[in-house]
C-alpha cells in the first residue's frame, strides 16, 4: 500500500511541476490572431504558418528560425505566421536539428506542423509540411505569438 501512496504522490508532484513549468510565449494581439485565422491570401507574398498544436512537451519552448534568422520560440498550442517572398526558404527548429525547405509562390498558403518528439532526457521537434485542411484545423486550435522575423 505504501508503494501506491508514494506513486500517487509522485504523480501529483509531477503534474504540478509540469503545469508550473509550461513554456510561456509572447502572444500577438487578439485582433492579429483573429485576422490570421481568416486565412486570406495575399497576392504579393506567400504566407507560411508554423504551428504546434500539442500539449506534449508543454514545459519546452521550441525555437524556430526562417532563413537563418531566429523568429522566436513556440510553446504548446501556438503558431507563427510569416509573409515570405517567392522562392526557396529554410525553416529550422532546435538549431538545425529539424529542417524543412519550402519553395513558395505568392498568393499561396503553406502550413508547417512542428511535431514535438520526446526523448529520454529531452525533447525535440520535427517540421512537416501538411495539407491546407490539416493546417487550418491545427492553427485554429492555437494562439498566434509574436515573431522577431
Amino acid at each position: 500500500m505504501s508503494f501506491v501512496r508514494t506513486l500517487a504522490k509522485v504523480a501529483v508532484v509531477s503534474s504540478i511541476a509540469l503545469m508550473a513549468g509550461c513554456a510561456s510565449v509572447n502572444k500577438a494581439p487578439a485582433s492579429v490572431d483573429a485576422e490570421s485565422k481568416q486565412f486570406k491570401v495575399n497576392a504579393a507574398v506567400a504566407q507560411v504558418y508554423v504551428y504546434r498544436n500539442e500539449t506534449l512537451g508543454a514545459a519546452l519552448s521550441m525555437p524556430v528560425a526562417v532563413d537563418g534568422k531566429v523568429a522566436g520560440s513556440t510553446g504548446p498550442h501556438s503558431f507563427f505566421k510569416f509573409n515570405l517572398p517567392a522562392g526557396s526558404h529554410t525553416i529550422t527548429s532546435q538549431g538545425d536539428e529539424s529542417k524543412l525547405t519550402l519553395n513558395t509562390e505568392p498568393g499561396k498558403l503553406y502550413f508547417v506542423w512542428q511535431e514535438v518528439k520526446m526523448g529520454m532526457l529531452s525533447g525535440s521537434s520535427k517540421l512537416q509540411l501538411v495539407s491546407e485542411d490539416q493546417g487550418k484545423k491545427g492553427v485554429a486550435e492555437c494562439t498566434q505569438i509574436q515573431s522577431n522575423f
